[in-house]
Formats: C-alpha cells, structure tokens, sequence
C-alpha cells in the first residue's frame, strides 16, 4: 500500500494502462499542459503529443472522433473537463456510443471512458457544478461508474479503460486533493460491485462520491446517540449492485439514500422505488432520501451552501428514521 491523492489514483490509473495497452490514448482540451485540474500532469511528456491528444474547443467533435476511434479497434479515454460541458456531446454518447453495439447486433463495440468531473466546487456557479449521473443511467449501452475514494478512483478508471462498453467516469471535483492508501500493482474494482464501507444494524444509508465523505462523519455522530448505520458506497451508479442494497436493507428494515445531485428525477428515486418494490414487508419505517434542491447552484458561496448535503442534514434523517422505526 501507498498513498495517493484522488487526482494522483487517476493519473496513476491512466499511465498504467497506456503503458500496458498501446490502444490506450486520451484526447480533450488542454490535457497536453496537464488539464484543466492538473488530471493529465506530466501524461504527454511520457507518451507524446499522437496518444496525449489535444484538441479545438468542441466536445461535440472530441466526442465523435472519439466514437469513431473506438469503432475501429483503440480505447479513447474522453475528457470533457466538466460534466456540464458534456452536454455539448449529448448525441455522440447518448445516440452513437451508447447503442452501437445493439443496433449492429454486436459487430461494433464501442470502448471508451467519458471522464466527466461532477459536483459543487469553489463557487463554480450553475454551468459548472452539476451532477448529472441520473442521466447516464436511464440510457441503456452506458456504464455509469462514480468513485469516493483515491483507491477506488484508481481501481475503478482501470476498470473502465478495459471495459467493451462506454463508460462514464464521474470524479469529484470536491475530492481532487483527498488522500487515502492505495494498492500497490495491478488494482482493479469490479463495475457494478457496492462496498459496505460501515457496518451497521439500524438504518442503511446508500450514497456514493463524495457524499459518502459526509455520510460517515454522519453515522459517527449518530453513533454516539445509539444507532448504528449500515454505509455503502455504491461506486457504480450503473449497474448498481441490487443485491448489496437489498441485502443489507432486509436486515436493517429502514433505507436513506443521498446524493448530491438534485434530489427530484435523481438515482436516488431509483433505489428507493427498487427497495419499496422488493421489501415492502420487511420495511420498518418509510424510505427517505436527501438530495439537493431543484435550483441552479449558485455562486454567492452563502447560497451555494443552501444546496449543499451537509452531515448534520443526514445524522438527522438518520435518527429520524431509527426513531420511527422504535415508536
């Protein structure tokens, strides 16, 4: 084990795998100076300006010929410099990428990662700080992957690289600088697979990125008031892992889901929908979840804290839940 920032697991992943894979390229503006957050640093000094791709300001382009090189045999790794700006590319993903090798009845496969930094950073303002993930994961053909930690950042963008299918790679911007130990050698998460990152036998909180940062400080408070909350981190939006939730839920009997996202139409209404579905007996109390609110962020740092998840909003809903369970 060593230990690396978030950003750090990320360039490390991406270094890795151009070394191992000479398919392997990265193409997006100003990733050959490092990129906009310093996530391709020192990448084009090793490997050259033909595999460290810069690129004219257009997503939509970026994307297309992104597409087009998947098809024809390489693995593009996509910057789109903010999840926002992505929407520039909405078609080349959504309509291309995502159904290619559906409608062509799997004679194309279309490998390539959507790296996409989402949330709240320094009074980013309403065009640059959303979290758009509910999106991806309502289109079939698209993996939707969102990781919290610096290990998970390396394991999962690994994962990504080597997948068949589009995947989107959505890293916090909050969590460029956050630090944690990372494994030495090949490390890899598996798509799809939650981690229960605090045992508990009272409520099951299910969040992912960086709000998972926030529900453990959370389940610590509440902790000292005699609940215990079960924390798992999703870490791939899509597929999520059905089973981890529904699991840990049947024992609990009380579910909170929380994103950063904005809470109406987010994937948090997805996971509650599926939990009421399947255990609708063994539920002790409501499903609740907290997300943001249905406004634009803004930049004035006082409302931009209106928006925000903070752990004392989630140690309540938390308590909240044990409580009525009790009564």
């Amino acid at each position: 084990m060593g230990e690396l920032s978030y950003l750090e697991a990320a360039i490390r992943a991406l270094r890795d795998e151009m070394r191992r894979d000479p398919l392997v390229w990265a193409v997006g503006e100003d990733i050959g100076r490092g990129g906009v957050f310093g996530q391709y640093r020192g990448l084009q000094e090793e490997f050259g300006p033909e595999r460290i791709v810069d690129t004219p300001i257009s997503e939509a382009c970026i994307m297309g010929a992104a597409v087009g090189a998947a098809l024809v045999g390489t693995r593009p790794v996509v910057e789109m410099r903010f999840s926002d700006f992505a929407l520039c590319a909405i078609d080349e993903l959504v309509n291309q990428a995502a159904k290619n090798r559906y409608m062509f009845g799997g004679q194309g496969r279309v490998p390539l990662v959507v790296r996409e930094p989402i949330g709240l950073w320094r009074s980013s303002a309403a065009q640059h700080s959303q979290s758009l993930e509910a999106w991806y994961a309502h289109i079939p053909g698209l993996v939707v992957t969102a990781p919290a930690t610096p290990a998970d950042n390396l394991g999962l963008l690994t994962a990504a690289i080597r997948c068949d299918d589009p995947v989107v790679h959505m890293e916090n911007k909050n969590l460029w600088g956050l630090r944690g130990a990372v494994p030495d050698g090949d490390h890899v998460v598996p798509l799809g697979v939650a981690s229960v990152i605090r045992p508990g036998r009272d409520v099951t909180l299910v969040t992912w990125s960086a709000t998972v940062h926030d529900s453990l400080v959370a389940a610590e408070e509440v902790a000292r008031q005699g609940v215990e909350v079960e924390v798992i981190d999703l870490r791939t939006i899509w597929p999520w892992d059905r089973g981890r939730v529904l699991d840990s839920v049947a024992r609990t009997g009380r579910l909170l889901v929380v994103h950063e996202a904005v809470k109406a139409a987010g994937f948090g209404g997805e996971i509650a929908a599926t939990v009421a579905e399947e255990l609708h007996g063994r539920l002790r109390a409501p499903v609740r979840r907290l997300g943001g609110p249905r406004i634009p962020v803004a930049y004035s740092k006082p409302l931009e804290d209106v928006y925000r998840i903070e752990p004392a909003r989630i140690a309540q809903a938390c308590f909240e839940l044990a409580r009525a369970a009790a009564a």
